[in-house]
């Protein structure tokens, strides 16, 4: 690995740890600062399982890091199986609200 190699990946290094120091992480943020992946990030914002920001004029999600923090720490359910029940349970209920 040559010099500049270096120096370049050291920058990225840097910007990634300034990214995570951010009071509001859109989608991309979020990924990098969790490591879940966008689909799933966005499987638990459609089941509203993950504090979302709420302003209705802004259509891009976005995410109050200090919210994001708080709900990490409550040790959620993530795993796959556990939102596909959370989604088929909401999905159940839509139904019989609607006959």
């Amino acid at each position: 690995m040559t010099e500049q190699e270096n120096v370049v990946d050291l920058l990225q290094d840097i910007k990634c740890l300034l990214s995570h120091t951010k009071k509001v992480f859109n989608i991309d943020d979020l990924v990098k600062y969790t490591g879940l992946s966008k689909s799933k990030i966005y499987k638990l914002s459609q089941l509203k399982l993950i504090p979302t920001g709420n302003n209705p004029h802004i259509r891009q999600l976005f995410f109050d890091k200090s919210e994001i923090d708080a709900w990490l720490i409550g040790n959620p359910d993530l795993s796959d199986a556990a939102l596909e029940q959370q989604f088929n349970e909401r999905l159940l209920g839509n139904k019989r609200t609607a006959l």
